[in-house]
């Protein structure tokens, strides 16, 4: 009678060895999804930026007009990701906005015409344009020429 409530006892540490293991497993599938998630997103932004860039190099290079749409002596408007109508140009500095919908992703380009020939495009690549979500990734391109 001395050994009663002897397998209770194993039972009882091989169900809270087994619960423990399962729970840390669980734990690092958790944080890989979140790493995951995040390579993407980051992604996004990255394509985004690049997006950006390429259509400002489109304008600013090989305008189908035969001058650059940034002049800063001359106002244009430019079109880009099918949004027509996008104002730049008649300063030395150019900002322009785009997204992509119906995807979130938006891009913030900034084109410098400098005063010895050089151009400079930083295009900011967000994974989405809510300013308020706390996931929103920022990926930038610089380009000098």
């Amino acid at each position: 009678m001395k050994n009663k409530g002897f397998t209770l006892f194993i039972a009882m540490i091989v169900a809270g060895t087994l619960l423990l293991i399962a729970t840390g497993i669980v734990s690092l599938a958790v944080r890989q999804a979140l790493v995951s998630t995040s390579g993407r997103e980051s992604q996004q932004a990255f394509y985004a930026a690049d997006s950006g860039v390429e259509c400002a190099l489109f304008w600013d290079v090989q305008n189908p007009s035969g001058s650059s749409a940034f002049s800063a002596s001359t106002g244009s408007r430019i079109s880009c990701n099918n949004q027509n109508n996008i104002p730049v140009g008649g300063s030395a500095t150019s900002t322009f906005t785009f997204d992509f919908s119906p995807d979130p992703f938006c891009v913030v380009v900034t084109v410098n015409k400098g005063p010895t020939g050089t151009t400079r495009i930083e295009s900011k690549g967000y994974n989405t344009c809510s300013l308020l979500s706390p996931r929103r990734v920022e990926r930038a391109l610089r380009v000098t020429y």
